[in-house]
């Protein structure tokens, strides 16, 4: 027996993932803000948590509720730099932290959970939502092509018989994939530890995804439109794209404490090369190294966001001897700097929030990946759309960056700039009213907001579910058959 529950009554619960926080908050907070008798409860750890909600950037809604869940870290043992340790550690505590949260959640705000939001890596959250007989709303925080690889991982294995001979064998067997080749693959597909946590976990996440009620992406729909319409459609209940996140779902603006932008006002029309590597990668120190001296050899003023720790790497004197050109700051806000007028070109690892980002200011693009998908990014970047390089044999070299930079700087740079603005534009029409993305957002927020729920979801009981999915979650992730 079913019944209609008006929102008043909904306590949707967001399950974060940590290196993806700032990206599932932009689209919550849309959420929140056009429901606002639905309470959100975000799930994430405290790490991700205090990163993302601080004094300066407090989220100003009353109906978003935040707790921390445990990130599995051991008291004592200092962490290797590799960010992958950090997350397996994350998996392993996964799904009984998250349980042990929506209980404090549920007993502190009086209504139990009607709808799982999660973020599409959680795959348990599949078994979750079927034990509370809710929906699952799985969100795909990066490209449409990335999401395809995990979906079509058995394919491509079996495809792809001996690794060593076919890096350059395309994968034109998935629809819009003519351009993408198995060395553009994530790490765990077909190389790499194909069977470390990180990896099973996205290889049982393409496996699940079709169980979820709806999945919605960080994309739109005209910029990946053959694989959207001609593909994910058929194989996922629904798919919704709802993106660009920073125009659909726009955060707030965030204070220029570094005063990048009062420098940028200075520079002429894009001429600035803006360089930003992500939260999560950081070149090699000779890689580093190299960059600045293409930087200094070329004089063409520069932007950079480098980590504190990986000022060490600079050449020495570097700073002195370019404060007259260039201005090195330890974080920038991205978004407000691609969308200034003077940057011209962008160094980056091609992550996905930095490659959408980057369509959205209209800045071509040069692209340095390190890990996941931003080597299929940096492929679409490059031969699909046509908006960008990649740097010459996959590093930084002093000679590669000053080539890349004179090519975008120069009437080649012209083409690129024109088909990113035509991208640009696309990705405006798609949050206007009648736009794609925001149709597709109204669905997704009829979904979590009016959808029917059983009368007896009162009587799932948390322990039992936490221990059958913790002893599940245990055995995949020690192999995925």
């Amino acid at each position: 027996m079913t019944a209609t529950t008006s929102s008043m009554d909904r306590h949707v619960a967001v399950l974060g993932f940590p290196p993806h926080a700032a990206t599932l908050l932009k689209l919550l907070r849309r959420l929140a803000s056009t429901a606002p008798t639905t309470i959100f409860s975000f799930f994430n750890t405290a790490k991700a948590n205090s990163s993302i909600f601080s004094p300066q950037s407090p989220h100003g809604l009353h109906n978003l509720r935040v707790y921390d869940v445990a990130d599995g870290v051991p008291e004592g043992p200092v962490l290797s730099a590799n960010p992958l340790e950090r997350i397996d550690l994350f998996l392993k505590a996964t799904p009984g932290n998250f349980y042990d949260a929506m209980q404090v959640a549920e007993a502190e705000i009086g209504r139990k959970i009607s709808c799982l939001v999660s973020d599409a890596f959680l795959w348990f959250t599949a078994d979750m939502a079927e034990e509370m007989r809710v929906p699952w709303v799985a969100i795909w925080t990066s490209a449409l092509c990335s999401l395809s690889v995990h979906i079509y991982t058995d394919a491509i294995r079996e495809a792809v018989k001996v690794v060593g001979q076919v890096q350059d064998q395309t994968l034109d067997f998935i629809p819009g994939f003519s351009a993408i080749k198995v060395e553009d693959l994530p790490e765990g597909i077909v190389f790499g530890d194909i069977e470390s946590p990180f990896a099973c976990m996205l290889h049982k996440m393409g496996l699940m995804l079709p169980r979820a009620t709806i999945v919605a992406t960080n994309s739109f729909e005209e910029l990946e439109p053959t694989i959207v319409t001609n593909d994910l459609k058929s194989k996922l209940q629904k798919v919704l794209t709802v993106g660009p996140f920073d125009l659909s779902s726009p955060p707030p603006l965030i204070l220029d404490a570094s005063g990048c932008l009062p420098w940028l006002d200075n520079k002429k029309e894009a001429s600035v090369a803006y360089v930003s590597f992500g939260s999560m990668a950081t070149p090699p120190p000779n890689e580093i190294a190299a960059l600045a001296e293409a930087l200094e050899a070329t004089g063409i003023p520069f932007l950079w966001s480098l980590r504190e720790h990986a000022m060490d790497n600079l050449p020495k004197g570097f700073l002195e001897r370019t404060t007259a050109h260039g201005k090195v700051v330890t974080w920038a806000s991205q978004p407000q700097i691609l969308a200034h007028a003077s940057v011209g070109v962008f160094i980056t690892h091609g992550g996905w929030n930095s490659v959408i980002e980057s369509i959205v200011g209209g800045v071509p693009m040069i692209c340095r990946p390190f890990f996941g998908d931003q080597r299929i990014d940096k492929r679409m970047v490059e031969d699909v759309w046509g908006i960008g390089v990649g740097v010459e044999g996959g590093i930084l070299t002093k000679s590669g960056v000053m080539s890349a930079l004179g090519l975008i700087l120069s009437h080649e740079g012209n083409k690129m700039r024109e088909k990113i603005r035509v991208l640009k534009e696309l990705a405006r029409r798609t949050v206007e009213p009648n736009g794609s993305s925001t149709q597709n957002l109204s669905n997704l927020l009829e979904v979590i907001t009016t959808s029917k729920l059983h009368l007896d979801t009162n009587k799932y009981d948390f322990r039992n579910i936490r221990w059958k999915l913790v002893s599940v979650s245990l055995m995949i992730i020690k192999r995925v058959h």
